[in-house]
C-alpha cells in the first residue's frame, strides 16, 4: 500500500519486480522532444521518479542523484515528475544540475501507467526507483510506501553499480 501525507492512494499499472522487462515509455524532455526508454539503450538506467521537482524530498532526491551520477559508470540517470517540461528547465537551470536528464510524463503519463506509479487521485506519480540493465531487465525496484518520505538512496546507488 501507498499512502500520500498518510493517507492511502491508488496506483494506475501494473508494480514492477525485479527480473520484468522493462517496458517502453514516451515521455518528453525540457526541449519538448519526444523520448523513450530505447533512447539510453546501451546503458545501465537508474529511473528517479518524483512527484513534483519543486518540493522538499523531490529536490533533494533529485540533487542526491545528480551528484552520485558524476561517480558512476555506463548509468543514465533519468528523473521523471510530471512536471511541466518548462519547470523543470527552470528548477534544473537554478539548481545547476548537469549530471542526469529530467523528464516530464505530463503529457499521456505513459511511464506512470506503464511502471505503475500514477496516483491516480493526484495524478502524480508516486515517489520510486528503477534500475534498468542494458539488457533491459528491472535489477531493483522500489516503491516508497509513503510518497513523502526518501527512497533507500544507498540501495539504489548500489543496485545500479551491480547492474550489467
Amino acid at each position: 500500500m501507498v499512502t500520500f501525507a498518510g493517507k492511502p492512494v491508488n496506483l494506475l499499472g501494473n508494480e514492477l519486480k525485479v527480473g520484468d522487462e522493462a517496458p517502453d515509455f514516451k515521455v518528453i524532455n525540457n526541449d519538448l522532444e519526444e523520448k523513450t526508454l530505447a533512447d539510453y539503450h546501451g546503458k545501465i538506467r537508474l529511473i528517479s521518479v518524483v512527484p513534483s521537482i519543486d518540493t522538499g524530498v523531490c529536490s533533494i532526491q533529485t540533487n542526491r542523484f545528480n551528484e552520485e551520477a558524476k561517480k558512476l559508470e555506463n548509468v543514465q540517470v533519468l528523473t521523471i515528475s510530471m512536471d511541466l517540461p518548462f519547470a523543470q528547465k527552470r528548477w534544473k537551470e537554478v539548481n545547476h544540475v548537469e549530471s542526469l536528464e529530467l523528464l516530464s510524463d505530463h503529457r499521456n503519463a505513459d511511464f506512470g501507467e506503464k511502471y505503475g506509479v500514477l496516483i491516480k487521485e493526484l495524478r502524480l506519480l508516486a515517489r520510486s526507483i528503477f534500475i534498468v540493465d542494458t539488457n533491459n531487465k528491472i535489477t531493483y525496484v522500489e516503491y516508497v510506501n509513503e510518497v513523502t518520505e526518501h527512497p533507500d538512496y544507498d540501495k539504489a546507488l548500489e543496485a545500479a553499480k551491480q547492474a550489467q
